[in-house]
């Protein structure tokens, strides 16, 4: 743990930040997956997302859907493409109402794989 919640803050800020810079450096093709947390309680949250992800079908490759606890569900989504797209998906989802969180991970697609 912490030793000052301000210390935490502080950390979290920081790694918002460098997570921010790193989406927006991203170029290229990417495989990655999108991670979505919503109150499926909320009006309409459900349909919405159903409609970004058929908008944007030709970059998702797959989708989980987990039920967390009585109002909260998790999406995975697995997509694949160019980033930009990934990105504007991604940040349509995260404008949503009922939507409490999400969280992209990529890599490129041509990074070489060490075993």
């Amino acid at each position: 743990g912490y030793q000052s919640r301000s210390k935490g803050i502080r950390d979290a800020l920081k790694d918002y930040i460098v997570r921010y810079q790193w989406m927006n450096e991203m170029e290229g093709e990417r495989i990655g997956i999108i991670a979505v947390i919503y109150d499926h309680h909320y009006t309409g949250v459900m349909e919405d997302l159903a409609d970004i992800q058929h908008d944007y079908r030709e970059y998702i490759n797959a989708v989980m859907h987990v039920h967390m606890t009585e109002r909260h569900c998790l999406e995975v989504i697995v997509v694949k493409g160019d980033v930009a797209k990934i990105r504007e998906l991604t940040e349509k989802m995260m404008r949503l109402k009922g939507v409490e969180h999400v969280r992209l991970t990529s890599t490129s697609t041509e990074q070489k794989i060490e075993h």
